[in-house]
């Protein structure tokens, strides 16, 4: 019986090994090589098409956060989508209009959207993304900025308003420093002579007017940046925009983050085109 178990137990590991990817890739738009893990469904087929869901990890993580987070393989096999995990390192996934080794958005559109879209079958219809905190900012800047690629969108715990005031409370809040401050002032100006503020989900909704989209997103009462996410509610209501807007007892932290995360996989589910 041990014998049985053991040979079970070896087919299962066998079987979550080639549902999962790690590619390293190297950039002409960053400095350094971009890390990414993605899960497919283990009963994946060529012959098959899948949606397809990035998730952006927060400031000061990596690609790993999200499979640290919560079970990415146990979510791609229960809603047979492809879950792509990328690196943004510090970038907060913007282009840097003054280091040209960080170009994250040409990174992301030029290079990694490419590769997936080459490597598996997948479904054009059905394209998400949703990230954490930084993560959640980028999903949501990128949902605004190219919305006929992607389906709807999702954050969690988004820092979503580039402020300089508030950037340097929440730094001192996490870390202590102001590394966050020094990080943003490397990747887009000085606050003192760089406007910060067009950078804002809320400054690109009122770049876009025609913006409408639906979209999922979420806070803990507790987190810091619950602010953040009331501002966009309010303003989402403003515009007519269809959001849904998640408030619930939760902190800045990987606890919340595990349960909030199947919010947004039962958005997209729901919003699955046929």
């Amino acid at each position: 019986m041990n014998k049985v178990i053991s040979i079970m137990i070896g087919l299962l590991t066998a079987i979550s090994a080639q549902a999962q990817e790690k590619w390293v890739i190297k950039s002409n738009y960053l400095e350094k090589p971009d890390t990414v893990l993605i899960f497919k469904p283990k009963n994946y087929q060529k012959t098959e098409k899948y949606p397809l869901i990035y998730l952006f990890h927060g400031y000061s993580e990596n690609y790993k956060q999200w499979s640290q987070t919560t079970d990415l393989q146990k979510l791609s096999d229960q809603y047979g989508f492809i879950i792509v995990t990328p690196d943004g390192f510090t970038s907060y996934y913007i282009n840097s209009p003054i280091n040209k080794n960080s170009k994250y958005e040409d990174f992301f559109f030029k290079e990694l959207v490419p590769k997936v879209h080459r490597s598996f079958t997948v479904d054009d219809r059905n394209i998400f993304i949703s990230g954490l905190s930084m993560g959640g900012y980028g999903a949501l800047r990128y949902f605004i900025l190219h919305p006929d690629y992607f389906n709807t969108a999702g954050s969690t715990s988004g820092a979503l308003e580039i402020d300089p005031l508030n950037f340097k409370k929440v730094s001192q809040h996490f870390w202590q420093s102001n590394r966050l401050m020094d990080d943003l002032t490397t990747n887009i100006g000085d606050p003192k002579h760089t406007d910060w503020t067009p950078y804002s989900i809320s400054s690109l909704l009122k770049q876009h007017p025609d913006f409408k989209k639906a979209f999922i997103f979420d806070c803990g009462t507790e987190d810091i940046l619950y602010p953040n996410s009331l501002q966009l509610k309010h303003q989402a209501d403003s515009l007519k925009i269809p959001a849904t807007f998640i408030s619930q007892p939760g902190d800045h932290n990987t606890e919340y983050w595990n349960k909030s995360i199947e919010h947004h996989f039962v958005y997209f589910q729901q919003h699955l085109k046929k």
